[in-house]
Parts: structure tokens; sequence; C-alpha cells
């Protein structure tokens, strides 16, 4: 069983656009971030893919895994994930082969096969594309062919791409990605961040049905778990008011630029709507260097997990850096 002084720390970024701020602002912030994550030692950052959403700058991933690659020297990079029904295998395997092909064995690849927006978005993505089951296990597989060894004879050659083997990872929250994992010997991240209901199942289904591969000799899981870390557990509440009300707007379909945090947000909510936002954010870790370090060590104990990936989103940068001080230091 891991410890949390032996578990690999990792962080996903939404590039969050704050009220007061533009998107030049969050790009920059987002740099910033990782060069910090890098030199707390961090194992990687990841950046998501979400469309037409006004408070998250993050719709061209493969374009800031380059930017964010680019700005740091050691921490590995990627997508957490691309959202693989939006693209053709080829396109992604060419973006991501280029990645690593400018910056070696520093380039992760997290699919995911949920749309990552909403329904009239999905459509400008897809044009008339109509997305069946039986898609994602295609185009992962596409993928893996692509990022391999040319075959003697094979038609359609990712270049870049070809021979990089960029490694995959299958991000979900469902059991369909953990069992598509477990079956193709593939690491798994499961959405816990946003989605922490199955968690459980899904991580056994994962292990229980994991087929070595040459990829991957051993299941290896990755949760994605919300994190606001301050010196004080009221502090922390505090500061997490602003993910509280961008979770909120998520439910009620009202989704806009990262708010400021707000005093006793959670006290003026109706109970209904506290327990909402309770099960969105079920797997959150927010308090003190003592609440941080106690919930991440439970984490670990309930799920073996291999590594943690944190979603750390709070309003003034400055304190963002300073919650991934307290958790490193909680990890130390």
């Amino acid at each position: 069983m891991r410890t949390l002084r032996d578990t690999p720390l990792s962080m996903l970024d939404l590039v969050s656009v704050r009220e007061d701020g533009s998107v030049a602002e969050a790009l920059a912030t987002s740099l910033k971030t990782a060069q910090h994550a890098e030199t707390l030692g961090f194992t990687r950052y990841w950046l998501a893919e979400h469309h037409n959403l006004p408070g998250i700058a993050s719709s061209a991933t493969a374009v800031l895994v380059g930017y964010i690659a680019a700005g740091t020297r050691r921490i590995r990079v990627g997508s957490g994930g691309i959202m693989l029904p939006n693209h053709a295998p080829l396109v992604v395997a060419e973006a991501f082969g280029t990645l690593a092909e400018l910056y070696p064995d520093r380039i992760d690849l997290g699919l995911g096969r949920a749309p990552g927006t909403d329904r009239v978005t999905m459509r400008a993505l897809r044009r008339d594309r109509v997305e069946t089951e039986a898609d994602f296990p295609r185009d992962v597989a596409d993928l893996q062919q692509l990022l391999g060894p040319p075959l003697a004879g094979q038609a359609v050659v990712a270049m870049p791409g070809a021979g990089t083997k960029v490694p995959i990872w299958l991000l979900g929250s469902s059991l369909f990605s953990a069992r598509l994992a477990a079956e193709r010997g593939l690491p798994y991240a499961f959405a816990a961040h946003f989605a922490p209901r199955l968690l459980q199942q899904a991580v056994d289904l994962y292990r229980h049905e994991f087929r070595p591969s040459a990829a991957l000799a051993r299941p290896y899981v990755m949760i994605g778990v919300p994190l606001i870390a301050a010196p004080s557990d009221d502090e922390a509440q505090f500061l997490a008011s602003s993910t509280y009300q961008r979770v909120l707007g998520i439910l009620r379909g009202d989704r806009g630029r990262f708010p400021p945090p707000v005093e006793g947000y959670m006290s003026r909510l109706d109970p209904h709507e506290r327990d909402a936002i309770g099960d969105f954010l079920g797997a959150a870790v927010i308090g003190s260097p003592d609440s941080v370090r106690r919930g991440l060590t439970e984490l670990l104990h309930s799920t073996a997990a291999d590594e943690l990936m944190l979603v750390c989103d709070i309003y003034d940068p400055a304190l963002r850096l300073r919650s991934l001080d307290i958790v490193a230091t909680c990890a130390a």
C-alpha cells in the first residue's frame, strides 16, 4: 500500500478564465503554475479539453501541451484528455507525434470518450458524424497503431507520430473506459474530480480485468482529486467557494467565468443545492495541512491509487501556488 510520501503527485489544469481576467492571463497563469509544479517535483501536468465555455480556455489542448512543454524542462505534459470523438485519430497522432519529437519522453496522451461540451457545440465539432459505442475502442486501436512502428504495407502512416509510442492513457468516470483500459493493458485515470460516484467500482473492475500488454505490465491507476489547501480549514473553505459557485453553475446550466470567493457561500444555499455540490465534489480534499494530509491518505487507503492528479483552482493565482506548496510539504 502506497503512502502519501511515496505517491506521485500530478496536476490537471482547466485553464480557468477569471471574472476580472483575460484569456491571455489565464494562459500565462497556467504556464507559471506548471513551472511551479515542476519545481515541487510533480510528475506530470495535464490540460483538459472543453469547448464553448467562457470560463475555460483549454479548447486547443494540443497547442497548450506544446506551450507548457516549451516553458518547462522535466515535467511530463499531456492531455487530460483529448476527447477522441471530436477528432480523427490520424490528426491526434500527428499532433502528439510532433509534440513527442519536440519534447522527447515528456508527452502523455490521455483520451476520453465524452464530447467535453454541449450538444450544439458537439455538432459544430463533429459536423454530421454520429457517434456509436464501437467508435471509441476502434479509434483507440487506430491511435495505438498510428503511434507504433509502421507495419509492412500500412497505407496510412502518421508523420510525425509513427514509432514515437506516445503513452496512451484512458480516462473515464464510468465502467466503460475502465473495462477498455483493462482489456488493452493501458493506464487508467478516473475522473473523481467531477464524478466520484463510481470510483471504487471502476478501479476494482480495472484491476480485476487487467491484461498485461507491451505498454504496461501491471495495472496503474491515477485518480483526479479536487484539492484546495490553505493554512486553516476556514480559509480553505472560503477559497473553495469559487469552485462551489462554478459547480452550481454547471448543475444549473449557467456557466460563466471563474468567480472570486464569497464568505459563507454554502450557508446561503438551499440544502438540495449543498447536497448536489457535495456529490459533485465527493472526492475533494479541502482544508489545512493536517486536513489535506488526512484526506489524501484516506483516499489512498480506500483506492490504493498509484498516482494522484490534483485539480486545484483558486481565484488568486498566488494562493493557488501556495496550495501546491502545502500539499507538497504534506507529501514530503
